[in-house]
């Protein structure tokens, strides 16, 4: 039943979501840029209580998603992602209400839940409103609207926090994250379904693989593996690896910019073009020849240039490289999460992406443990960035083999119905 007067599209829905995903980052984004160099403003003690409110959010998701998960099948989806919404605010508020080491692990904790109930809930609603041969490019699009969110509050914070403070700033934050809670009130429907009947052909496609369970084991791994070498690796690992190759002050444009302002500008590159590429390459993979030959042909390409990022060459041609890989990361990602939200469409939507979401968490934080470890040793960057090119280049084998196999099968079946 709507929940507006006007009837909106499930693709209207999805962007609704995206857009109050988008409104609570601010303040957890914000953070990353803002803490680190006002701490003492939170009243912390030292700088190392820094590193573990910027990483206990992602430690509670760990054991919170099978419990969200849970929650989800007892409750709408809408309800979950009201209360994420509701809990995101109130902590971005609280940032700038409460002061101390304990209050702001209990803040972060809270955030790390809402989190859950965002990315669980979020991956759900485009699931189960977009259509086959539309998932990518709607996933691609949630994808790249709800990380505009990350852009705005690490860029506006960025500014106001030297100017106004940031407790100011915090409180700011809650407010436009609770503006989240109208859009979902009004614009999303109610619905309690985990199912949504598909195409015949959808059907069909969906029996080219004899072990759908290997087939989703390796999905789950495969994001295990992506999101440790991209939000786990190369984002914790960038700044270093530019001040090995290139020293703390480097000359480009004209101008000596700083290794964290290098490094800041480059991954914020990626949240600008997002939306735009994410929608370009999910549109791409539902075409006639489906999401595994680019899928693979962008793991592949990943790898190709992923390891060259340790190596010493030009400015100008490391860029190149940066951003080859991370045009490559805007595919992968959007692309495997509209295969997982294909995958899922066979049996609990909510289950399948909770067990998807965690191997993802778990490998995010793991992602930063092993590449500060590999990097203390000696060449360690080059180990780490070319093994890295070597995962990616085993996956992309991987999922070509199987876009050929389960072509084979296709030839087979057909084969078999001409004879008769």
């Amino acid at each position: 039943m709507p929940i507006s007067k006007k009837e909106i599209s499930p693709s209207q829905m999805i962007v609704i979501v995206a857009l109050a995903t988008a409104l609570s980052l601010l303040g957890d984004s914000m953070l990353y840029i803002a803490l680190p160099v006002f701490w003492k403003e939170a009243s912390l003690d030292s700088i190392w209580q820094v590193g573990i409110l910027l990483s206990i959010n992602r430690f509670i998701r760990l054991p919170f998603n099978p419990v969200v998960g849970w929650v989800y099948k007892k409750i709408p989806l809408k309800s979950g992602l009201l209360f994420a919404v509701l809990l995101g605010g109130f902590t971005t508020l609280g940032y700038g209400l409460f002061s101390g080491f304990l209050a702001w692990v209990i803040l972060r904790g809270l955030w790390g839940i809402a989190w859950s109930f965002l990315r669980i809930g979020g991956l759900s609603i485009v699931a189960i409103l977009a259509d086959e041969s539309h998932r990518g490019k709607l996933m691609g699009l949630y994808n790249g609207l709800y990380r505009l969110g990350s852009l705005a509050g690490m860029l506006i914070g960025g500014i106001m926090v030297p100017i106004i403070g940031l407790k100011a700033v915090s409180i700011a934050f809650g407010f436009f994250t609770l503006l989240g809670v109208p859009l979902i009130l009004l614009f999303l429907k109610s619905s309690d379904g985990q199912h949504q009947s598909e195409s015949p052909e959808f059907r069909e496609k969906s029996k080219l693989y004899p072990s759908q369970l290997k087939y989703k084991m390796a999905l789950i791994a495969t994001g295990f593996l992506i999101t440790m070498l991209y939000q786990g690796v190369f984002t914790s690992t960038l700044s270093p690896v530019i001040e090995r190759l290139h020293g703390q002050s480097i000359y480009i444009f004209g101008a000596v910019i700083s290794v964290t302002l290098l490094s800041g500008l480059i991954q914020a590159a990626r949240w600008v073009w997002e939306p735009f590429l994410g929608r370009l390459f999910g549109q791409w993979s539902d075409g006639s020849k489906g999401r595994l030959p680019l899928f693979a042909g962008s793991l592949l390409s990943a790898g190709l240039a992923f390891g060259l990022i340790s190596s010493s060459l030009p400015l100008g041609v490391w860029l190149a490289i940066i951003f080859i890989v991370m045009i490559s990361a805007t595919s992968i990602t959007t692309i495997m999460d509209a295969i997982a939200l294909d995958a899922s469409k066979n049996t609990n939507v909510v289950s399948f992406l909770t067990k998807y979401s965690i191997a993802q968490d778990v490998g995010a934080a793991l992602g930063p443990f092993v590449g500060y470890m590999i990097i203390g040793l000696r060449n360690g960057f080059t180990y780490l960035y070319w093994s890295g090119a070597g995962v990616f280049i085993l996956l992309g084998i991987l999922w070509s083999s199987v876009y050929f196999f389960g072509k084979r099968i296709r030839h087979k079946r057909e084969g078999h119905i001409h004879l008769h």
